[in-house]
């Protein structure tokens, strides 16, 4: 059982003021916490492109999610592939949420986030580290960005480490685009990736 179906079960045990559950899930976090068993941390917030999933690991943030990939999957895959420790416990993503909130509000450019890699390995994971060298307001070809990453060919390669990255926004893959001006595959669709190339075009 993870600590959110505890939580449910508690809730079902014990169906008092609604207002005890909400209390009753911070102390539960902050234990998890000093007790060295909150393995992933998460909590949603709301956005310019819909609800979004932040999800941390004591290295950094692991995760960022779109509605549109299923949240409850989303942390299903989380605790398969991390930890089953996983929490609503939004005090270890604050930091996280404050930044998004700034750039979405066209007051931050670069974020300043420590981040956990875990989930991308081998040329994915190349692909994804040269990402941060697009400028904000800026694009560039998958061609070039496959380049940067070492194997020029790998086009189709570098396509999919854009279009499966685990950390969109803050590693900033919805400015890679085709050689021809397509917008490419995204996480969150296509209208999300032109949302957001609009509103770095407009500061």
């Amino acid at each position: 059982m993870n600590a959110n179906e505890f939580v449910s079960d508690l809730r079902r045990a014990f169906p008092g003021n609604p207002g005890d559950l909400p209390r009753l899930r911070v102390r539960l976090a902050a234990a998890a916490q000093r007790d060295g068993i909150l393995d992933v941390a998460y909590r949603t917030i709301d956005s310019p492109v819909g609800p979004l999933l932040l999800a941390a690991t004591e290295a950094g943030l692991v995760r960022i999610a779109y509605a549109s990939e299923d949240h409850d999957a989303v942390l299903q895959a989380l605790a398969d592939r991390i930890s089953p420790r996983v929490l609503n416990a939004p005090a270890r993503v604050d930091g996280a949420a404050r930044e998004l909130d700034e750039y979405f509000a066209g007051q931050r450019r670069s974020f300043d986030l420590p981040l956990d890699w875990r989930l991308s390995a081998g040329f994915r994971r190349a692909v994804l580290s040269h990402l941060s060298e697009i400028g904000y307001g800026q694009t560039a070809s998958y061609a070039a960005v496959a380049t940067l990453a070492g194997n020029p060919k790998a086009v189709r390669a570098a396509a999919t480490a854009c279009a499966t990255n685990p950390l969109p926004l803050v590693v900033p893959c919805h400015r890679v685009i085709y050689s021809d001006g397509r917008i490419g595959r995204y996480l969150g669709g296509p209208e999300a990736k032109r949302a957001l190339l609009l509103l770095e075009a407009a500061a």
